[in-house]
């Protein structure tokens, strides 16, 4: 008699599923609570410790953890020693194991405490799986409700093929290698260790996109399985199509940017750079202003804000191709103007403040992934190094500025007035190019207006300053040009800040 071993802690479909193999003529052999279900709902079933003669232990950590267990699973059909190691000590074949784990990331999601947290470390469970998978030739694994009427069909019609049991071990090693990767990246943690020899990056497949940056690449979207629970983003998308790799991309860069600021802000983004940046009192203000910075660029883009879509809002943004808002809430009047565009995707997270971004970034290279830590200081001194101190309402500018432009590919440059962008320039390779940009960006709007850069410049920089009518700067500083740069600013009565953090972004 063929034998199914079932041992799950997600109980979805399992009695049904159960009944279906015992139709089929399995044994079915379980444990704990799984063995209780099924015995309470009228079916077959033995306790593993008939088949181990020892029962469960230690407060349910030791059930499956047998040779009689683990033996019957590996057991090679076509190998006659294995044959004779199970006549020999009267091990039960097992040929189906239906198996998934305790809920390690959900309770990392709740905030246990560590005990809880340990024993939520499955140990029989990835052992009897990894062995079934490992033994696919002759044994099915099945890690995932989802499975189980493919699986019932397939073994009811006789189609329950190799290929179909290698793609079965295929998805229990990956399951199992996202749990490993949990539980590791929470013990480094716990010892602070950022930069392990061994890296595990959890992820779990959370949707699939239309396609990647362009049309003949393939894409998906990962959710990070390591993201303790006061981290993650609650978005719920209320309207539009589903969201490309780009709009996520776009949308992560807008959501980062807007959390720099705590005062009502609107931002604009396209192709991962801001279009315009504003902080008012009220939010309507501050999105007129976002838009004034590039009332063209935005064509396509995506608004992030965080307060609530006025109606003033939506029926700006009715006249505007925005592929995405997200904000922490909507109006009901602004939800009605807006839906009335088919595609726009309008996305709401009320915890948008509130939580954070992971602790580490990533970047694959050649042969391999670079990790670093995420920038998340601003200004390590805010330096006055020029004769002329700037003004209070200069200062403020220049702090908003530095906030900005960390979000801006480099080389990069804004110009901020009255706390929002007038003009930027980014992604140059020669910063006075960016500079250039920026100021004809700008146009009229440079009375008044501070030049923000991620990393230091030169003299070149200093004279189009002063040739634009700009009196003042904040950058880090760190160039052997410094002296110069001061000298110049001081000659044409320019205040200059330098920072010592600089705000590379490739």
């Amino acid at each position: 008699m063929k034998t199914a071993l079932i041992s799950v802690y997600d109980k979805t479909g399992i009695v049904e599923f159960a009944a279906k193999l015992a139709e089929l003529g399995y044994q079915i052999v379980s444990t704990g609570g799984t063995f209780r279900l099924l015995s309470e709902a009228g079916l077959p079933v033995r306790e593993v410790a008939e088949l181990t003669h020892f029962p469960e232990m230690m407060g349910g950590r030791v059930k499956t953890m047998h040779p009689n267990i683990h033996a019957g699973i590996l057991f090679r059909r076509d190998n006659p020693d294995d044959l004779n190691v199970l006549r020999e000590y009267g091990i039960h074949e097992i040929d189906i194991v239906v198996n998934n784990l305790y809920p390690f990331d959900e309770m990392l999601r709740l905030g246990k405490d560590e005990a809880t947290m340990v024993e939520n470390i499955d140990i029989g469970g990835p052992s009897m799986i990894r062995a079934a998978a490992k033994n696919f030739r002759d044994v099915t694994i099945l890690v995932d409700p989802a499975d189980y009427d493919q699986a019932a069909a397939r073994l009811a019609d006789g189609t329950l093929d190799l290929a179909y049991r290698r793609q079965l071990a295929a998805k229990a090693f990956s399951q199992t290698a996202y749990y490993d990767g949990i539980i590791s990246s929470y013990f480094n943690r716990l010892v602070d260790q950022k930069f392990p020899e061994h890296f595990a990056r959890p992820l779990r497949l959370e949707a699939s996109m239309r396609y990647g940056e362009n049309p003949h690449q393939q894409a998906a979207y990962y959710h990070d399985g390591f993201q303790p629970g006061e981290t993650l983003f609650d978005l719920e998308q209320l309207h539009g199509k589903e969201i490309s790799f780009n709009n996520m991309n776009d949308l992560t860069g807008a959501v980062m940017c807007l959390r720099e600021f705590e005062r009502p802000t609107a931002v604009g983004v396209k192709h991962s750079n801001p279009t315009g940046i504003a902080c008012a009192d009220e939010l309507d203000e501050a999105f007129d202003r976002m838009i004034e910075c590039d009332d063209i660029s935005i064509f396509g883009g995506i608004i992030a804000l965080n307060r609530s879509v006025t109606r003033h809002i939506a029926e700006r943004i009715h006249s505007i191709f925005i592929e995405i808002v997200i904000a922490p809430d909507y109006e009901a009047e602004a939800l009605e103007i807006l839906k009335q565009k088919k595609n726009i995707r309008l996305i709401k997270s009320p915890n948008l403040t509130q939580a954070q971004f992971p602790a580490l970034k990533y970047k694959d290279v050649l042969n391999g992934t670079l990790l670093q830590e995420a920038d998340n200081q601003l200004c390590q001194v805010f330096k006055v190094v020029s004769k002329r101190q700037p003004s209070e309402k200069e200062a403020a500018d220049m702090l908003f500025g530095m906030k900005a432009v960390k979000q801006v590919s480099s080389n990069g440059v804004v110009l901020v007035k009255d706390e929002g962008t007038v003009g930027y320039g980014f992604g140059e390779v020669r910063r006075s190019w960016a500079v250039e940009k920026a100021l004809a960006r700008a146009e009229s709007k440079l009375a008044g207006a501070v030049l923000a850069s991620d990393a230091f410049f030169f003299e070149d920089t200093v004279e189009l300053l002063h040739q634009y009518g700009v009196k003042a700067a904040i950058s880090p500083g760190g160039s052997i040009h410094d002296e110069a740069v001061i000298a110049l600013c001081d000659q044409y009565d320019m205040a200059l800040v330098f920072t010592e953090t600089r705000h590379f972004r490739h």
